[in-house]
């Protein structure tokens, strides 16, 4: 059902995880729950990974934790929101000292791009204990499937940065 690079990166993120005594919580927009679909396209991935949430409406977002008024002040695809959706996905999972998560949201496209926020650009965020950490990446109008493979990708990466030890 994964590519081997999208299994690949997810099997090193499990086994980071692992190590750090974590648990992992996805938190997704434009992926849709791919990230966290990857993951636990890994046997033996329950004992790292807590769950996840698709918060692909921004009514879904609020439900969640978001407050509507960041998502109206910067919109859905900022950095803002992908801070307060890593943070609000952390609470809504218990906040454990040992739980991360990572966030994502952007414009996968073919549509929905504008000037300021084209296709293929993604926020993602990752939050642990006293930490949250942003990334952008503007991907390009490189095809809906690509960007979110992309994003994936970048999401898994994130939270491996989050995971190695300091």
């Amino acid at each position: 059902m994964i590519d081997d690079d999208v299994r690949a990166r997810a099997e090193a993120t499990l086994t980071a995880a692992r190590e750090a005594g974590v648990m992992i919580v996805t938190c997704e927009s434009c992926t849709g729950g791919m990230i966290g679909g990857a993951l636990t396209a890994i046997a033996g991935s329950s004992d790292v990974v807590d769950g996840g949430y698709i918060t692909y409406s921004n009514a879904a977002k609020v439900r969640l934790g978001v407050p509507a008024a960041l998502i109206e002040a910067h919109g859905a695809v900022s950095e803002e929101v992908a801070r307060a959706m890593a943070e609000a996905a952390r609470q809504a999972a218990g906040a454990a000292p040992g739980l991360v998560s990572v966030a994502v949201t952007g414009v996968a496209g073919p549509g929905g791009g504008t000037a300021a926020k084209p296709v293929g650009l993604v926020h993602f965020a990752a939050a642990a204990a006293g930490a949250t950490v942003h990334r952008e990446a503007r991907f390009g109008d490189i095809g809906r499937d690509e960007v979110r493979k992309a994003t994936i990708l970048e999401a898994l990466s994130l939270l491996d940065g989050l995971l190695e030890p300091e």
